[in-house]
Formats: C-alpha cells, structure tokens, sequence
C-alpha cells in the first residue's frame, strides 16, 4: 500500500519503510508527526481525496534535519564583471512508519 502526501509545496509517493527529506519542518528528531494523505493506492484498489481523504493519516517519525549539496549560480556581466553565489536548502529527513487508511 502506498500514499501520496504534500509537504512544503511538493508531493510524495511514500510507502512504510521509506525514508524521505522533505522541506525543512519545525519538529525535532524523535518526534512523531502525522500528514494528511491526498491519495491512497495498491492492493488493487485506489481511493483519492478532494483534496485529503477524511480519516485517512500517514504516519513518520523524525530521524534528522540537514542541509542538501550547494548549489552555485554564476552570473557574467558586460566587461571584467561576474557574481558567484552559493545555496544549500536545508531539509527535514522522515521515517514513513504506517498508513492509516
């Protein structure tokens, strides 16, 4: 069985077990917290939500907060002029511990 959960603007495809960063969240690690699931699918059968699914949770658990790879950007202007900056998003790293549908 797996679900579909928004996060941070973004959707995911988890199931239990999986591991996923999402968006930087304001919990600490150990915590549990509870998403809202916006579809549910497999075992031959699929249920959507308009737009979550009434009783329907994802639970996951914490592990860790971090930062992601930095990214560069690089700009040339006319003449001996250029810019260089640097990024790096910081992310929530889940557990998906079950689906409660």
């Amino acid at each position: 069985m797996y679900a579909v959960i928004a996060s941070g603007g973004k959707q995911y495809r988890v199931q239990a077990g999986d591991v996923v960063r999402v968006e930087k969240l304001d919990a600490e690690p150990g915590k549990e917290l509870a998403f809202d699931a916006l579809f549910i699918g497999g075992d031959g059968k699929a249920q959507v939500g308009t737009p979550i699914i009434d009783g329907a949770k994802v639970k996951a658990v914490v592990k860790r907060d971090g930062k992601n790879r930095k990214l560069w950007s690089f700009k040339k202007f006319e003449g001996p002029a250029a810019r260089i900056r640097g990024h790096r998003q910081q992310f929530t790293e889940i557990e998906i511990t079950g689906i409660e549908a």
